[in-house]
């Protein structure tokens, strides 16, 4: 290699080096000109500037150290019309709720600027106009080539020199509303800690980090634990248990589905929630309320347990009727709270639809086991006593029902039975028609026979008979 040629790739190689770095420096500088150099059209003039890290956002201001008083600019760039751009000052936390903003949007209509107070009290706030926590005064906003603009001057409290701070932006909606701003990237980064006297800037991007953690590990605990495992618990001792070879499956299924969902979202929904309570200054809300009502619900259903009377107890129809029922509400608010959770905290529409389609299926298959159920127990024989025969020294007839149905037509026979040593006997029915009752079992509430048999008025041998959980086809019974 000539001489010329090494000196050529050493100048080369430095050019590759210099490049990158002067590139970078060039850029820091040009945006800190940006900030730095920025003049106001009304004339204002501001001591202090930073350039925020997200939102194509900057921060101009005077500050008073003694009397508390801080003038500020607060401007975002690349932005469109229809927009709408907020700054805030949290004084109780690093997150939102708490945050007292100032709001600024552009009258779709007259073209006029608007600029309010706002206080932020929800995760889904309204941005309604209310006053601040502190004194503010002169605020006003302006839209310029792309540019909108925030001016207000605050008083805090005397000596304050660190604050949380918070800029966003969103959508302006049909009628002047504010639309939500968007739920990831930058959005979720717009908050830091300023110093008012140097004006440096502490971005809290671990903070938003976690905080983003811990609200998804909320969510999915509580979907999993709320919207699916205690749907398939209450199926399961809903369904289950009408098939002899699940016995006594169906109750072990059950209470763990049961417990596992209970335990599950006490550990990691509750302890999420108390998490986000103590680091963003959470306060209460809708979905919050319903989520400690189904803590509460679900400690009274473990606490049922205990006090469950036996089967043929005369209180256990009612300890039914209070399980089923609190059971069901926790189904329906579980599923309800869900939905609000996941319209607080926006992942995505993917979340919303897998969930959407995981309780679709649920819910078809409820259904299928629903007319599965309906058919079986009104194609057999109901046996509803007048009293109970169960009880000692006590004579009761049973008021009987025979139903044929094929779910087009229904044939009905009406008679009553006196006998209690389970061997059956023959007794009169409606229209006619003699009903030979075979082996019955006697239970607390219904009298089941293994066989009966029809005998109709206009024939001597019997019509037919049949299992009752399998009767034939009302034409046959008719002919």
């Amino acid at each position: 290699m000539s001489l010329s040629s090494r000196a050529t790739l050493v100048v080369l190689c430095c050019l590759f080096v210099l490049i990158p770095s002067f590139t970078t420096a060039t850029t820091e500088q040009g945006l800190h000109a940006r900030c730095e150099s920025y003049s106001f059209n009304n004339g204002k003039s501001f001591r202090s500037c930073t350039d925020l890290p997200v939102l194509n956002s900057y921060l101009h201001f005077n500050y008073a150290q003694e009397t508390g008083v801080l003038e500020i600019a607060y401007r975002h760039s690349n932005l469109e019309s229809s927009s709408w751009i907020a700054w805030a000052i949290n004084p109780t936390s690093k997150g939102m709720l708490g945050a007292q903003a100032l709001v600024a949007y552009r009258n779709s209509t007259s073209s006029v600027m608007r600029a309010y107070t706002s206080s932020i009290n929800s995760y889904s706030p309204m941005l309604q106009e209310s006053p601040l926590s502190f004194r503010v005064m002169q605020v006003s906003a302006e839209y310029f080539n792309g540019e909108m603009m925030i001016f207000a001057t605050l008083v805090l409290p005397p000596n304050t020199t660190v604050v949380n701070h918070l800029w966003q932006d969103g959508p302006l909606k049909e009628g002047g509303r504010l639309g939500m701003h968007a739920m990831s990237g930058d959005h979720l980064k717009s908050m830091a800690s300023l110093d008012l006297l140097s004006g440096q800037v502490t971005t809290t991007k671990s903070v938003n980090r976690n905080m983003l953690l811990v609200k998804r590990i909320h969510g999915i605990v509580n979907t999993v634990s709320w919207g699916i495992f205690m749907p398939i618990g209450v199926m399961a001792a809903r369904y289950m248990k009408n098939y002899e070879v699940l016995d006594p499956t169906w109750f072990y299924v059950h209470v763990v589905c049961q417990t596992m969902g209970y335990f599950v979202g006490l550990i990691g929904g509750l302890g999420t929630t108390i998490y986000m309570a103590r680091h963003t200054g959470m306060r209460t809300t809708l979905h919050t309320v319903i989520g400690l009502l189904l803590f509460a619900l679900g400690f009274l259903q473990i606490l049922a347990l205990k006090a469950r009377p036996d089967k043929d107890h005369k209180y256990r129809k009612y300890w039914n009727w209070y399980h089923h029922t609190v059971g069901y509400i926790v189904i329906v608010l579980s599923i309800y709270n869900i939905y609000k959770g996941l319209s607080i905290l926006q992942p995505g529409s993917g979340w919303k639809i897998a969930y959407t389609t995981i309780i679709c299926c649920i819910a078809a298959f409820a259904i299928v086991m629903e007319i599965l159920q309906f058919k079986k127990r009104w194609a057999g024989l109901f046996c509803k006593k007048t009293k109970n025969l169960e009880a000692d020294h006590q004579t009761a007839s049973v008021d009987v029902c025979l139903i044929f149905a094929n779910f087009k037509d229904t044939k009905l026979f009406f008679f009553s039975f006196d006998r209690r040593d389970g061997k059956g006997g023959r007794e009169k029915a409606s229209g006619g028609f003699e009903i030979q009752i075979e082996n019955y079992n006697l239970t607390k509430n219904f009298m089941i026979p293994s066989v009966f048999v029809v005998f109709s008025p206009h024939t001597s041998p019997p019509l037919l008979a049949f299992h009752p959980y399998h009767p034939p086809p009302l034409t046959r019974l008719l002919a």
